[in-house]
């Protein structure tokens, strides 16, 4: 935990830890109380020998949060910890203040369902790696900012070989619930970036069809790391949504 103010709750991506919220970290804490963790077999943390479910990880976050003496949070939860946040917000509403799920995509749809093309493509990407690396670097970070950060050029080729850690983490990414958007009530902001090919724009706006009063906001420019391309921007989007009176 970092900060003061309001607590908010960030649930990072699929292959992520808490640490591709480092960026993003100090600017939101200038005005929340920042509590950022790594959900089993991520990062520090270890998990049971079999695979978890979207339900348990929403249930870890709840946990978590209650662990804290806090009575509610706002929630943003980027890709697949959009995923999370929603069975978070759907099952466990008492628990989320406001809501925003960036670059993610609705339950209980797969993303090879919605997005079949560019799951194909980034399937075939990590069977190559590592010499597929700037390829798939391609497919989450836009060619301008590749320019700008060459060394990302090479970020999956340090994607570490299958174990037994790696397998039942990624059964949990596959792993789905049965819960629409329309389950949700927290006010929520619907997060993406123009530039993301691996959950386009348009699959995570198409969430406010089901989700009442919910908002919308692209990023001009950015692809599915947000945090990690626009740390400012996507700063300033949470912190404009999250103050505001209802």
């Amino acid at each position: 935990m970092s900060g003061d103010g309001p607590p908010l709750l960030l649930v990072h991506g699929a292959e992520a830890s808490r640490h591709m919220f480092d960026a993003i970290t100090p600017l939101l804490a200038k005005r929340f109380t920042v509590i950022a963790y790594d959900q089993r077999d991520c990062g520090e943390t270890e998990s049971p020998p079999q695979a978890s479910t979207l339900a348990q990880l929403a249930l870890d976050a709840k946990t978590l949060v209650r662990s804290l003496g806090l009575p509610a949070v706002n929630v943003f939860g980027s890709s697949f910890g959009g995923r999370i946040a929603q069975v978070l917000a759907a099952t466990h509403g008492d628990v989320v203040h406001k809501l925003v799920l960036g670059s993610t995509w609705a339950l209980p749809y797969s993303l090879a369902e919605l997005n079949p093309d560019g799951s194909q493509a980034i399937a075939t990407l990590r069977a190559g790696l590592p010499h597929t690396s700037h390829q798939l670097a391609a497919m989450f970070f836009p060619e301008r900012y590749l320019a700008q950060n060459p060394a990302l050029r090479d970020f999956f080729s340090q994607v570490h070989p299958s174990s037994e850690r790696s397998v039942r983490r990624a059964q949990a990414v596959a792993s789905s619930a049965d819960i629409r958007p329309a389950s949700i009530a927290a006010p929520t902001l619907l997060l993406a970036g123009d530039s993301d090919r691996v959950v386009p724009a348009h699959l995570t706006f198409d969430m406010g069809m089901w989700i009442e009063n919910a908002h919308q906001l692209l990023l001009p420019g950015v692809g599915h790391a947000t945090c990690l391309q626009a740390p400012a921007l996507v700063a300033q989007a949470l912190t404009r949504f999250f103050e505001q009176t209802p």
